[in-house]
């Protein structure tokens, strides 16, 4: 157990291919709101290697050169998928092996938990509610109200929520987008192999470490912080 005198340490989780495996349902959602302006339908490994990062980003990433106008009505689209069924992000995105186990783990050990995610607000609030996960985090950030991966200001919003610094702090992440936050805003950056980017990309993106199995956080944050 943590010293209550002792700093707060904080971990920040990505959650699409960090916590949830939701490329499917992101997917599906994503080539239907496509389909329904009539666009051609994205190849899914594109839609993969884009997830985490914002829907304004991901469509102009997908659509080089997509006007405004579009941009707007396939993130409206997009998002319809989503609030059609409002319990589809919590069916459909299954926590990934190990991840409930180890969360508590680490709360009970006395770490603060924290989300940083594309994801807008009400379809992470679905997803740990899901869950039963949102009693967990102590802050979560959304792409609701801050720019897009890898702009820093996530981890910064979470780091001032919570009063903790850039060095007690790490960033948890499976895409190299992730890694890229963490760098910018100062903090520890840890990728996770069970997601989306290569475990090369993520090295080559800050990563100092690739973790193999969500069971390996404990020890690792244990001799990263030995004091915790």
């Amino acid at each position: 157990m943590r010293d209550e005198k002792g700093p707060l340490r904080l971990i920040v989780f990505d959650c699409d291919g960090t916590l949830v495996d939701s490329q499917q349902n992101i997917i599906a959602k994503m080539t239907a709101a496509f389909a329904e302006l009539g666009l051609p339908r994205p190849d899914p490994d594109a839609i993969r290697a884009l997830i985490g990062l914002s829907l304004e980003s991901t469509m102009r990433a997908l659509v080089p050169g997509l006007g405004d106008g579009d941009v707007a009505r396939l993130v409206a689209g997009y998002k319809q998928q989503f609030f059609a069924d409002r319990d589809a992000e919590a069916s459909s995105e299954p926590l990934f092996p190990h991840a409930d186990t180890v969360l508590r783990q680490l709360v009970a050990a006395g770490y603060l938990l924290g989300v940083a995610t594309g994801k807008s607000r009400r379809g992470l609030d679905a997803v740990l509610g899901g869950h039963n996960l949102k009693n967990i985090f102590v802050t979560r950030q959304t792409a609701d109200g801050h720019p897009g991966k890898p702009h820093p200001s996530m981890l910064y919003q979470a780091m001032a929520e919570v009063g903790v610094e850039a060095g007690n702090t790490l960033m948890l992440g499976d895409t190299s987008f992730d890694m890229a936050m963490a760098v910018n805003a100062g903090v520890h950056p840890l990728g996770v192999g069970w997601g989306y980017h290569s475990v090369a990309a993520l090295h080559d993106a800050g990563a100092r470490v690739v973790l193999d199995d969500f069971r390996e956080l404990v020890s690792y944050v244990s001799a990263q912080w030995p004091a915790a």
